[in-house]
């Protein structure tokens, strides 16, 4: 328990140090805690697949899961893990394009640093933009869960959370490399 405790000080000690305490930080870590709630609904979904092969297989009287119910959790379940896999991925990118942008444009506070042309307020902008689109790309495997959504919503979220990185790379590579 101590391991852990000691771990996630000196976690946190190192984002302060790359990441700020400011805008940057809170883009990283919204993006983090969307990411986090995605792989719960995932979870959910693998436990809703296996209590549904359970309920059919069992020798009760009165199961409930038909064999199709059965086959869709799994399929949609098997069709997630890529897409949460990619989402994943992106984690690290939009680390690295935080701690660019304070190595960049320092901040402390709530208040978006100005750069030249205010380039820096898209970059936040994208970087806000993808972890609110991954908050609803869980939202959409939730509904996916209930029976309420489909797994052309969730893919089409995800996109979405993948343009809005690329975007916040793209203005910051763009930017720094001219000088700005």
């Amino acid at each position: 328990m101590l391991k852990g405790l000691f771990g996630a000080n000196r976690q946190g000690r190192r984002d302060d140090a790359e990441l700020g305490k400011g805008v940057w930080r809170r883009a990283h870590d919204r993006f983090r805690r969307g990411l986090d709630r995605f792989h719960q609904m995932l979870e959910g979904l693998e436990a809703d697949a296996m209590a549904l092969v359970q309920d059919a297989t069992a020798p009760v009287q009165g199961a409930t899961a038909s064999a199709q119910e059965t086959r869709n959790a799994r399929d949609n379940y098997a069709r997630l893990v890529p897409v949460a896999n990619s989402l994943a991925d992106l984690l690290p990118e939009v680390r690295r394009i935080a701690a660019w942008a304070q190595s960049l444009a320092p901040s402390e506070g709530m208040d978006i640093p100005f750069g030249a042309g205010g380039y820096l307020n898209d970059v936040h902008r994208e970087l806000s933009r993808a972890g609110n689109a991954l908050a609803t790309a869980a939202e959409s495997v939730a509904m996916l869960r209930l029976g309420a959504g489909d797994m052309a919503a969730v893919e089409r979220r995800s996109g979405t959370v993948h343009q809005h990185v690329n975007r916040a790379r793209e203005l910051l590579e763009k930017n720094h490399a001219v000088g700005k």
